[in-house]
């Protein structure tokens, strides 16, 4: 009997409590795109089996391969539509599933290497609740989310003030142009020097405007961390919803900026290609 499923006259009927752990095993395998980090996990927070015992590598990939979670029922071969409920939704079971195409050694290689969601614990939906950075590969090439906590779970899909999911380039791109714009506007450089002198008393108004405008060309050339890094002392919060994002800056953030922008040294840059 599978997880998150009893028995009832015959017919799968919805455990809703271990449902639930099923989808944590989705979850978490999304987000880390890692077996071994799906089990740390699930064990470190006490998930575990129907009969008890905690979750191991085994049987996280044998729950990632049941059909049975989106509403299928494989048989001899072929895979019909199922009469039970599904407790994993479709998107959730194809973002795995584009993982799983990965072979792990070059997951843990692409875990390694893989660039910080720049806008990780600064971006909610219009519910107030946060959006989790996800990914999956397509034809070779990596497709960057943001998806809804309410999608993931499966929990009111429908709402239509709910964004289902949002392109992390794209709205990435659209955070960093407004920290650029506000970056440019003279009264921003005048308060942004007024607040850096509290900490660097002989900074001088032009250095300050030199610094921010240092940001534009040198903004591509930053490791990924160090990008993340100035954002987050730059964007309080950014709230996404069928309307458009609503993008709220850290304006005390500033002054830090410009000194982090003035010590910024070599070694954080990329090598140039």
């Amino acid at each position: 009997m599978p997880l998150g499923y009893d028995v009832v006259a015959r017919k799968l009927i919805v455990n809703e409590d271990e449902a639930l752990r099923v989808r944590r095993v989705f979850e978490l395998f999304v987000e880390t795109g890692s077996g071994v980090e799906t089990v740390r996990r699930l064990q470190a927070a006490g998930v575990t089996s129907k009969s008890g015992r905690p979750l191991d590598k085994g049987d996280v990939y044998k729950l990632l391969s049941n059909r049975t979670y989106v509403g299928e029922a494989p048989h001899k071969g072929q895979i019909h539509a199922g009469e039970h409920q599904a407790i994993v939704p479709r998107e959730l079971w194809d973002q795995a599933h584009a993982i799983l195409q990965i072979s792990p050694r070059v997951r843990a290689n692409q875990n390694r290497a893989q660039t910080p969601a720049l806008l990780k614990g600064l971006i909610f939906g219009v519910d107030g609740r946060a959006l989790s950075p996800t990914h999956c590969r397509k034809n070779g090439r990596l497709y960057r989310y943001y998806v809804a906590q309410r999608v993931l779970k499966g929990d009111a899909t429908d709402d239509d003030s709910i964004v289902r999911r949002v392109s992390a380039a794209e709205i990435e791109a659209a955070v960093v142009d407004q920290v650029r714009a506000l970056l440019r506007q003279p009264e921003i450089v005048g308060g942004t020097w007024r607040a850096a002198r509290k900490e660097a008393p002989d900074l001088t108004e032009g250095e300050t405007q030199d610094a921010l405008h240092r940001l534009e060309p040198l903004w591509e050339q930053l490791f990924p961390v160090e990008q993340a890094r100035i954002v987050r002392s730059l964007v309080e919060r950014v709230v996404v919803g069928p309307a458009g994002a609503d993008i709220r800056l850290r304006l005390d953030g500033l002054g830090g900026l410009v000194r982090n922008l003035t010590a910024i040294q070599p070694d954080a840059l990329r090598a140039a290609a």
